[in-house]
């Protein structure tokens, strides 16, 4: 699978999240002119939430996935399907954009971005095919299966 498909995916999603929040922000700023007190917790809020979207976004900008070498670790930029004895998940390590939903070219399969810094991302990098690793899922802990990595 094209990894550079899919970082490219994910840069074009998160720019639009980032886009979206500097107009709410923006938008925000101005009815904090009111002076009102929960217009200017609004704009406060919507302040955070752009300086996260901007701080995703450059994270995210630069990022160039190299190619797989056999063998190697998972880390950033790795493709990993695990599988948990009921279903598989099919994984893309990026530096940013935890949650997002990719699209594999033409249509091929969905793929979810995990970082590492997140639970699932901090279980899975440096681990090979093969290693189960623990996750805490809405309160279960749940064993995945490293089947395959590219």
């Amino acid at each position: 699978m094209d990894k550079h498909f899919l970082a490219h995916q994910l840069q074009t999603k998160l720019r639009a999240t980032y886009d979206q929040a500097l107009r709410y922000a923006e938008d925000a700023r101005v009815d904090a002119g009111s002076g009102a007190p929960r217009a200017v917790n609004i704009a406060s809020a919507a302040k955070l939430r752009l300086q996260a979207a901007e701080a995703s976004w450059a994270a995210a900008a630069d990022f160039k996935p190299g190619p797989a070498k056999k063998g190697a670790p998972i880390g950033l930029g790795s493709l990993v399907e695990v599988e948990d004895g009921d279903a598989g998940k099919t994984l893309f390590v990026a530096p940013a954009g935890a949650g997002e939903e990719l699209t594999g070219p033409d249509g091929d399969g969905f793929l979810h971005v995990v970082t590492p810094g997140s639970p699932l991302g901090k279980a899975l990098v440096g681990r090979r095919v093969g290693d189960v690793v623990e996750v805490m899922v809405k309160g279960e802990l749940t064993e995945w299966e490293i089947t395959w990595a590219s």
